[in-house]
């Protein structure tokens, strides 16, 4: 069997530049799907808030022009190994040397730019071609494009095959159709305007662009991957999935399993291997929080974005009343509406509600370890991280049963006591709500079945390796 080269492209990757869980993903999957037959490096723009301890040790390679439209711009190639990985950073400051990763009105020329020299690098790679380049959201989505329209007729491009991974439906890149040749330099391209343009010729959607191009589509979860072919979940692009469902499929995310580890994890107050030496650490999380010390009260917690995506508009409406039977805590910053609230009930319920409305990692890591049950009521999720760190600290999450929260907790079963977790599955505040009053039931009423539960979840296997067999294997069948 041959050896493969996958080259992965991301626009951010953990620790250099993380704004999400494309982040945590990039950071991870590239060294755990490396193996003795399959080779992976990693390319990333060179963005300004890269740390300058990685900054320095990166080794300029070569520079090259990368033609974008009628412009034909610089790219400079800098190469950093790390943990077991070779990454390759393409740089232009005018593009990258900006305050923030994104948000500007150039984005769709910064995105395209950064898929195209994806695309050029391939030749200046030293002793590397790939066989195989996986894209990631919509930020990469036009490099399958480029590829296939400018680039099939060099002959070790020939043979490149392309994986797109889905992370986030809800963004797609849609611009006008202007840039179809401004920009992208398609317009004499029919196949391109059928592929890329969308409702009607009304704009150009970069992700749409990768989805029709790509030899493999996945997102990271096989559930996700079935939900976005409805309308329900498919942003107004079900109809597409339907008609790649051939090449279509999801894999599950995995977490950093060292990182996140309680037996060793230095932020927390005590650490432990099993539930009952857990107990530490709700106290320490109750005092540092402001809550009533009480080891009999549940204490539920959320870390996340507070959005509406993350369904905390359930929570709003339910939060008064789960107040009778637990403590709340949450964590996270997001719309003004949901902040707002929770130092209102913060305010109101001394003792009972917490409010912690900043983003703190040290802290994340003691909620996870301390609290006794975790919140997560998507309306959608592809995969989410928070439930398999949560079940990894032994705490119990309550998920709505959708996306990668379906696939990766097991719902409580009272009669066998099978299970890691507890699941409700229509989007409505009611059902949080009574979901989360049968878990405070089983932790008051039945210490025995609720340590066994989260014996249960502590010992799931949530490290990339599966996930990384998952991918080694959907290389191998681009060319079977």
């Amino acid at each position: 069997m041959n050896k493969l080269n996958v080259l992965f492209a991301s626009f951010e990757a953990s620790p250099f530049i993380k704004t999400g869980g494309l982040g945590d993903v990039a950071a991870a999957l590239p060294g755990a799907v490396q193996s003795p037959d399959i080779e992976v490096r990693a390319v990333l723009p060179k963005l300004a808030q890269i740390p300058e301890e990685f900054t320095r040790e990166m080794t300029f390679l070569t520079s090259f022009n990368v033609p974008l439209g009628w412009r034909n711009q610089y790219c400079g190639l800098f190469e950093l190994r790390r943990g077991g990985v070779i990454w390759y950073f393409l740089d232009n400051e005018y593009y990258f040397k900006r305050p923030e990763p994104y948000g500007y009105f150039d984005d769709a020329e910064r995105m395209a730019f950064f898929s195209k020299a994806v695309c050029e690098c391939c030749r200046f790679l030293p002793g590397f071609f790939p066989d195989v380049l996986h894209c990631n959201d919509w930020h990469t989505a036009m490099a399958p494009v480029f590829l296939r329209e400018f680039y099939r007729q060099i002959p070790e491009y020939g043979r490149m095959k392309t994986v797109f991974t889905i992370h986030n439906l809800k963004f797609q890149g849609q611009y006008d159709p202007f840039i179809l040749g401004d920009i992208l330099g398609l317009h004499d391209i029919p196949a391109a305007h059928d592929q890329l343009l969308r409702e009607d010729g009304k704009c150009v959607n970069y992700l749409a662009g990768a989805v029709h191009y790509s030899d493999r589509v996945t997102t990271v979860s096989p559930t996700y991957a079935r939900e976005i072919c409805t309308p329900y979940f498919g942003e107004g692009m079900q109809d597409l999935f339907i008609e790649r469902s051939s090449i279509l499929s999801g894999i599950l995310n995995g977490i950093d399993t060292a990182s996140y580890d309680p037996s060793t994890d230095p932020a927390l107050a005590s650490n432990f291997t099993e539930p009952t030496l857990k107990r530490p650490n709700k106290t320490a999380l109750q005092k540092e929080l402001g809550l009533t010390v009480d080891p009999g009260v549940p204490l539920c917690a959320a870390v996340s974005r507070l959005t509406e995506q993350k369904g905390f508009d359930l929570l709003n409406a339910v939060a008064e009343e789960m107040l009778s039977v637990c403590q709340i805590a949450v964590l996270g910053t997001g719309d003004r509406q949901y902040e707002d609230y929770y130092r209102e009930l913060a305010a109101k319920y001394p003792g009972r509600f917490s409010a912690s409305i900043l983003f703190s990692e040290e802290l994340s890591r003691r909620i996870y370890a301390g609290a006794d049950i975790f919140l997560m009521p998507s309306r959608f999720e592809p995969c989410g991280l928070s439930q398999m760190i949560s079940m990894r600290y032994g705490t119990i999450p309550v998920v709505r049963r959708t996306g990668g929260l379906a696939d990766s907790v097991i719902p409580y079963n009272a009669d066998t006591g099978e299970g890691t977790g507890f699941g409700f599955n229509n989007y409505n505040a009611h059902e949080l709500l009574f979901t989360v009053q049968a878990a405070c039931r089983l932790y008051t009423e039945s210490p025995v079945a609720w340590e066994n539960l989260q014996r249960q979840a502590m010992a799931q296997d949530f490290s990339w390796d599966a996930s990384a067999r998952e991918y080694r294997k959907l290389y191998r069948s681009l060319f079977e």
